[in-house]
């Protein structure tokens, strides 16, 4: 038996958003044993599984088409207009877990869109957010994931500038830094969430304190990744893992420290089970 102390980073875990759309889907569960949800409920697939066992079924915006008088559940990430007007002409009732932050968001940018304004959005292309932050503004607004897509000097001379919520304050700064540069005026809206943004921070402390970082995240979390990243510059000995299965017995040597860390979409029982596994070693 290796003799290490593990601990748990108790700011990691799911933020208020996650919490509130599990919350209500597995109230819903517990009434009627099944609840529709409208994508993944969180990029995790662990606890996807867990809720599929309780009746969740996960269904994509095809079959949501073909859906008739019943319960669907939107999750945190929100919906753009067009999933609103399909549940009324379905009968379908909506059971709306839009964090509040993206709620707040979605209805910024589209009062820049009803003032005409030129909206640029730092995102994820195709991102579950992002679609429905386009979706307020009529799809016209441009996404950008990195800012050599755009092409500066070609770019209009006054814009707005908004943010996907859980993308880095370092690096929306940075390009709101690169538009003023070039001379364009620019409307910014730091739209991050400072859940997410302060977890940055909180991490880059823990990661320092201790030998070896588990970090356990699904693979489909874009804030899994950014925030993964963040330990490894901190910590080199970060490793990344989905489930405690594919915890390994030989990153680890005697009288060790492990810190143990989690995206915004990583249960608590999941950081849990790591750390039962760990202390098996």
């Amino acid at each position: 038996m290796m003799n290490l102390k593990v601990q748990i980073d108790q700011h990691s875990g799911f933020c208020f958003g996650v919490v509130y759309a599990i919350e209500m889907a597995e109230e819903v569960l517990e009434e009627q044993g099944y609840l529709y949800c409208l994508g993944d409920i969180v990029h995790n697939d662990e606890e996807v599984n867990r809720l599929t066992k309780k009746g969740l079924k996960i269904i994509d915006h095809d079959e949501l088409k073909i859906l008739f008088n019943e319960k669907v559940l939107i999750r945190a990430h929100g919906e753009p207009p067009s999933t609103y007007e399909l549940a009324i002409n379905n009968n379908l009732t909506l059971i709306d877990a839009s964090c509040p932050v993206v709620l707040k968001l979605q209805n910024r940018i589209k009062n820049s869109f009803d003032k005409d304004e030129t909206i640029y959005i730092y995102g994820k292309h195709g991102h579950a957010e992002v679609i429905g932050l386009l979706g307020q503004t009529n799809n016209k607004a441009v996404v950008f994931q990195d800012i050599n897509e755009l092409d500066l000097p070609s770019l209009p001379k006054n814009l707005t500038l908004y943010s996907q919520t859980t993308k880095s304050t370092d690096n929306f700064y940075k390009i709101n830094e690169a538009f003023k540069e070039s001379g364009i005026e620019v409307n910014t809206n730091d739209t991050i969430c400072r859940q997410v943004s302060n977890r940055d921070k909180e991490l880059r402390i823990f990661a320092e304190k201790f030998d070896r970082i588990i970090f356990v995240s699904g693979t489909k979390s874009s804030n899994g990744k950014v925030l993964y990243n963040v330990c490894r510059e901190k910590n080199p000995n970060t490793y990344f893992v989905s489930n405690p299965d594919q915890v390994d017995i030989y990153w680890f040597t005697e009288n060790e420290t492990v810190g143990i860390c989690g995206a915004t979409s990583t249960p608590m029982w999941l950081m849990e089970q790591v750390k039962e596994r760990i202390e098996t070693f």
